[in-house]
């Protein structure tokens, strides 16, 4: 069967920079599910897929700009420290969701001097070419329950997370019958 929109995928893959640096991989994880045509995974990468089969195994270059984007130093802002009044320990590398004029996104803690903390709301993949080995392990018809909801569904919802994507049920906003 061939990779198009509607259609749920499986892959295995290893991910790397360009100085072939192990950024992730699914090697004893099992592969990645998702379905396809529905900007479930990186434009670049769902791009490459189209009109793959299962059993075909490749490697591709995906440019910053079709996978995390450009980094944009305009993500990067100073807080006060007093913002962040009510978390111990406040370390680098820390992750928060903060509410900006286009709604929640993640930021990274990456400086803390004084009295401020810098935060950087860019992915933490922004700006990086991204170097994929896959091979495509399945390829299967979504179901009507996945079209309508918009990600693969795998054995229900287990610990207030759809199966299979790791989807948090409150940020799903689609009425996914499997919550």
């Amino acid at each position: 069967m061939t990779i198009t929109k509607n259609r749920v995928v499986s892959i295995d893959y290893t991910l790397t920079d360009d100085n072939n640096n192990l950024i992730d991989s699914t090697a004893g994880s099992g592969p990645l599910d998702y379905l396809h045509g529905f900007e479930n995974i990186i434009s670049g990468l769902e791009n490459a897929l189209e009109g793959r089969s299962e059993g075909d195994s490749f490697s591709v270059n995906i440019p910053a700009a079709k996978a995390y984007g450009e980094y944009d130093e305009r993500l990067v802002t100073e807080m006060s420290l007093e913002s962040f009044r009510g978390i111990e320990n406040l370390e680098e590398g820390m992750r928060f969701q903060a509410q900006s004029a286009e709604g929640a996104c993640l930021v990274t803690v990456t400086k803390i001097e004084g009295g401020a903390v810098t935060v950087d709301g860019n992915h933490p993949l922004a700006g990086m070419n991204l170097n994929f080995d896959l091979s495509v392990t399945a390829v299967r018809e979504a179901s009507g329950e996945e079209l309508s909801c918009g990600h693969v569904h795998g054995g229900g919802c287990d610990y207030g997370r759809c199966g299979g994507c790791d989807v948090p049920n409150d940020f799903c906003g689609k009425a996914c019958g499997a919550h």
